[in-house]
């Protein structure tokens, strides 16, 4: 469907694109991997055709449609919310429009003409679905998280993040053959996000994304392409089954660029030794031409890492912190409504709900940020807490340095550490003498999240730390947080992170909490069997008057130890299919060296000498062969029974 061939793209001396060579089938469902700065946004922008290629061939099949969503920058205005998304359905409106004239034609002197264009007109209109249209559109909105008294709001009372939503609404609306999206999940609640990976697993046309999200990777895709270099590499499969057959690719090539390197360097020697010896002109010449065809195996630097751990918190009481009938909100709206939560010590306590439900006015409320209007905030025995609020980079001081703002943020104490801090961010050399104001997103983050470090707590409060961090610092902060001793609270719209690390779900929303034990799926399958799917399908719709309680009924215990039950021996099967994939690559690896110094010694002439030898030697390599063939076979068995 899309073809890009010996495509070149240069910024400056720099090569983003090297002479890719790529196609697109028209239901791929692509997902773009790659370091910051690897060309990502690049390549879908080229695809697009924001950008052009400055070499190569981009060829698209004819009627291809092309749709694209940045990461940011769009804004809508002049119309109310319905009115701007169904805009996108301009040929579908074009014909209503078209037929409502004809309408009023035939109504005035009935021609002929009218009536078979009208008929035309009616039929196409029923099969761009114009008759299901406003009912698309209000899923769709629905969907992406809009209520339904949004629809008459004007567009421009919606912030960023809502206007990104809505340009993503009349994107898929639109449903072009080759969809484009550039994060997202960026602007995304969790209910949205299970949305759109419904609705992306089930779009008939091809998608090529980009996401921080590894769950919606997963979930999503079945190809994952990595840019490194100015090159495209292509994997099979999900976003976790790139992971280890990334590592197993680059093991591959470090050891193939080591045996490379070898063979270059006994072919320099030969030249060095024999360059200046006439009876070896030509042997060294033969060797020069040889070294000049080699094509150097170039293998991926090893990727830094984030490596930190939390400090080990000071001893607290059972109850780290308790809510007590607090009611809260701005002005005249009421955010929460007479609410209790007790904060067990040890709990990982996941916070969801759409966005504007009262997550972030909680999160301050349980810091201390903010009093509430009724009720009461208790502190645990010895209570020491952490806040990272969600616009937390942005309190930090963009006219200091790095260095100059994690020391200013240290306990005395703790100063000579900084440095050391300062370096497992990533942060080192001349990047402690940067400015605040010229780091990335993530950088800030990073910096923020640091600066935690410096300051030991057993309540750690963490209201969407994620934002900004990219897969690989993704991995590393929970990794940190899997082994931290403390208390944690936290919010996060990245579903393979709540997943991995609550051990209860608190829903807030309607003012009220409802409290889940187990992880976010454990919730959601709670919920189903409640008969609501809505959290996961739409939007969030709350139970009034339903009060939360830390203790769990009889079914809730049942639903956990199911649960529990489930997830143990889905691991001791997954224990069970990695040890069988160790087993075959050994084998694998066995047989391929077998077979390459068979075939090294079936190079040799002598080897026909002795026919017995040689027919030995043909009927062992085409064993090797056929074992070999069964084996990749067994591991790409293995590797599905991973993907279901």
């Amino acid at each position: 469907m899309y073809q890009l061939r010996q495509v070149r793209k240069y910024f400056a001396d720099h090569a983003v694109f090297a002479g890719i060579d790529w196609t697109i089938g028209p239901q791929d469902r692509i997902g773009l991997c790659g370091e910051n700065g690897a060309g990502k946004t690049t390549l879908l922008r080229l695809l697009a055709g924001q950008v052009d290629a400055d070499e190569g061939q981009v060829q698209m099949a004819r009627d291809t449609t092309i749709g694209y969503l940045p990461q940011d920058g769009l804004e809508h205005s002049g119309l109310v919310l319905f009115e701007e998304v169904r805009s996108a359905l301009y040929e579908i409106t074009a014909m209503e429009r078209e037929m409502k004239h004809l309408e009023r034609d035939i109504a005035a002197r009935n021609e002929a003409r009218d009536l078979e264009r009208y008929s035309q007109l009616q039929e196409l209109f029923h099969q761009r679905g114009g008759y299901t249209m406003e009912a698309e559109i209000g899923k769709v909105l629905h969907g992406l998280g809009f209520a339904e008294e949004d629809w008459t709001k004007p567009c421009e009372q919606f912030s960023g993040g809502w206007q990104m939503r809505i340009g993503l609404a009349k994107l898929l609306l639109r449903r072009p053959n080759l969809l484009l999206l550039d994060e997202p999940t960026n602007h995304l609640d969790l209910p949205a996000r299970d949305w759109l990976e419904d609705y992306l697993s089930n779009y008939p046309f091809a998608v090529v994304l980009v996401s921080h999200d590894r769950f919606f990777l997963d979930r999503v895709v079945n190809r994952i392409v990595e840019i490194w270099n100015g090159r495209l590499t292509e994997y099979p499969g999900s976003y976790s089954h790139y992971l280890r057959a990334r590592d197993e690719h680059v093991a591959a090539l470090r050891e193939a660029k080591k045996r490379q390197d070898e063979e270059i360097a006994r072919i320099e020697a030969f030249i060095s030794r024999f360059r200046y010896q006439a009876n070896k002109a030509s042997l060294v010449q033969s060797r020069v031409k040889q070294l000049e065809k080699i094509e150097r195996i170039e293998v991926p630097p090893v990727r830094k890492r984030i490596s930190f751990r939390f400090p080990d918190p000071p001893k607290g009481g059972r109850l780290a912190l308790t809510l007590e009938g607090v009611r809260h909100g701005y002005d005249d709206l009421v955010v929460l409504d007479g609410v209790d939560l007790n904060i067990e010590r040890g709990e990982r306590v996941a916070l969801v709900g759409p966005n504007g439900a009262g997550k972030s006015t909680l999160m301050r409320i349980l810091a201390g940020q903010e009093e509430p209007w009724q009720g009461q905030r208790v502190s645990g025995h010895n209570l020491k807490l952490s806040y990272f609020a969600q616009d937390q980079a942005k309190v930090l001081n963009p006219h200091r340095t790095v260095l100059e703002e994690i020391t200013a943020a240290a306990p005395f104490e703790m100063v000579p550490r900084v440095r050391d801090v300062l370096g497992s961010f990533l942060f080192s050399g001349d990047d402690v003498q940067k400015k605040v104001g010229v780091l990335s997103g993530g950088e800030r983050n990073r910096l923020a999240l640091a600066g935690m470090l410096l300051h030991p707590a057993n309540l750690l409060l963490l209201d969407e730390p994620t934002n900004h961090l990219d897969l690989q610092s993704k991995e590393v902060l929970l990794d940190a947080l899997h082994h931290y001793r403390g208390t944690l609270v936290f919010v996060s719209h990245d579903r393979y992170f709540v997943d991995d690390l609550a051990t209860r779900v608190v829903e807030v929303g309607r003012g009220k909490l409802l409290s889940h034990p187990g992880n976010y799926e454990d919730f959601l399958r709670f919920k189903e069997r409640q008969g609501d799917n809505s959290h996961s399908r739409e939007r969030v719709e709350h139970i009034e008057g339903r009060k939360a309680s830390p203790a769990t009924s009889p079914a809730d215990s049942e639903e956990r130890t199911l649960s529990h039950a489930e997830r143990k021996e889905a691991k001791r099967l997954e224990r069970r299919r990695q040890k069988d994939l160790e087993e075959i690559q050994e084998k694998i690896e066995n047989h391929e060296s077998e077979l390459a110094d068979l075939e090294e010694r079936m190079a040799r002439p002598e080897v026909f000498n002795d026919p017995q030898a040689a027919r030995e030697a043909a009927d062992r390599h085409e064993e090797l062969r056929r074992e070999l063939d069964e084996l990749y076979e067994r591991w790409a068995d293995l590797d599905v029974e991973a993907a279901g």
